[in-house]
């Protein structure tokens, strides 16, 4: 009769030895049904899953005598028919994505994080650090930030209560958590979409441009309330335009010249771009900026409002459609459609009540530093790293990173 045994080899890690443990096996022609390796800090964790024949005592013998030989402990756990039947069963269920962002990971985010997935009725396969090493005298971002990414099985008892649970966490803990499923498509993007003020730059500009006119504070308080929702986007945005009637052109010049992209906006866009992703701007925002933004980052598509602009002077008027919540969703569409791709392809990011209806047409939609009713309202929520955490998202490691 045919034998099923988990061979479990834990130890200091050097080259050749899972080359000289797998050679044992093949000594014997042994058929491997599963194999898994994980080094920490030099220490290995090696798991190999093999069906042997009646007579396995030479191979077993052999192969305990070769980790005593290399210096490893090696563990033998036969399983039963039933037992590997129903880990065969498993590879059907369901799987997701958990990814862990902070500044620095500690043992309460893991805690807090894997007892939910427990709660849920969910199994951790694999755990994975995408993040670089950690010095220990890091002091700036480049090091300062950690992703941890958790590969988790089973049914979810409820996804809309492990999301609450996971936003409470991260209010808590000073985490960002991802909560995704595992399939084609998030292996395969191929669009993202921004908005423009407060995600992709540091500002919002009607209220740089405000400032300049001398009514910073009308124009703020009527953003802010726009921005929660509490505001139809429309009627807030031809009210704050009003109060800029008269600016001077140049203005435009001058603010442009002193806008901040976000943290890590050039990392992820020029990151993007070098493995084929095509990247939009969908803005409430202004052409004339979006354009400055296209040229600089090498943009493909901007959608945002056009100023009138007569003798020199803007007339508190746009031209054309206002770029809306609406909108911006219907232009999100129409830009997969020419691509050619689903919407499943697509990273949407923003971080107003207005990006909402973007943010969750798109297969993976982000809210970015956003107000607490945009972050509940969006299946993702990025507010403790900068924008080229993204690509930990897409499950791309600090090592493959340009």
């Amino acid at each position: 009769m045919e034998k099923i045994i988990l061979v479990h080899v834990t130890g200091g890690d050097r080259p050749g030895l899972t080359a000289e443990l797998s050679g044992v096996l093949a000594g014997y022609d042994v058929d491997v049904l599963d194999i898994g390796q994980v080094v920490i800090h030099n220490f290995l964790t090696l798991g190999i899953l093999i069906r042997l024949p009646s007579d396995s005592q030479p191979v077993l013998k052999d192969l305990l005598f070769k980790a005593h030989e290399l210096g490893v402990t090696m563990k033998l756990h036969p399983l039963n028919e039933d037992n590997y039947g129903s880990w065969v069963d498993a590879a059907h269920k369901a799987r997701y994505i958990i990814t862990l962002l902070a500044r620095s990971i500690s043992a309460k985010q893991i805690a807090a994080i894997t007892r939910v997935v427990s709660e849920s009725g969910m199994n951790i396969d694999t755990i994975h650090r995408l993040s670089g090493r950690v010095p220990l005298d890091c002091t700036d971002y480049e090091c300062s930030r950690g992703c941890v990414e958790f590969t988790v099985r089973g049914t979810p008892k409820d996804i809309a209560v492990i999301r609450s649970k996971f936003l409470d966490i991260s209010a808590e803990l000073v985490v960002d958590i991802a909560f995704q499923e595992d399939n084609i498509f998030r292996r395969n993007r191929r669009l993202v979409a921004f908005d423009m003020d407060s995600t992709l730059i540091q500002a919002e500009v009607i209220d740089e441009l405000a400032k300049k006119k001398g009514v910073g504070d009308e124009v703020a308080a009527i953003t802010e309330a726009a921005m929660r929702g509490e505001l139809d986007f429309k009627q807030s945005l031809r009210k704050r335009l009003s109060l800029l009637k008269g600016l001077d052109e140049s203005v435009l010049k001058d603010v442009a010249a002193h806008l901040v992209l976000t943290e890590g906006a050039e990392k992820l866009i020029s990151n993007l771009k070098n493995v084929g992703y095509t990247i939009a701007i969908l803005s409430g925002g202004f052409t004339y900026f979006g354009n400055i933004l296209k040229e600089k980052l090498g943009i493909d598509y901007v959608h945002a409002n056009e100023l009138e602009i007569k003798d020199g002077k803007l007339t508190g008027k746009l031209l054309g459609d206002i770029v809306d919540a609406d909108k911006k969703a219907e232009l999100l569409q129409k830009i997969a459609d020419k691509e050619g791709i689903s919407l499943q392809q697509v990273i949407a990011v923003g971080d107003g009540a207005n990006d909402l209806p973007m943010l969750n047409l798109a297969g993976l939609g982000i809210a970015f530093h956003a107000k607490p009713k945009v972050k509940k309202g969006a299946r993702q929520a990025i507010s403790n790293l900068g924008l080229d955490s993204i690509l930990y998202l897409i499950g791309v490691r600090d090592r493959e990173v340009i």
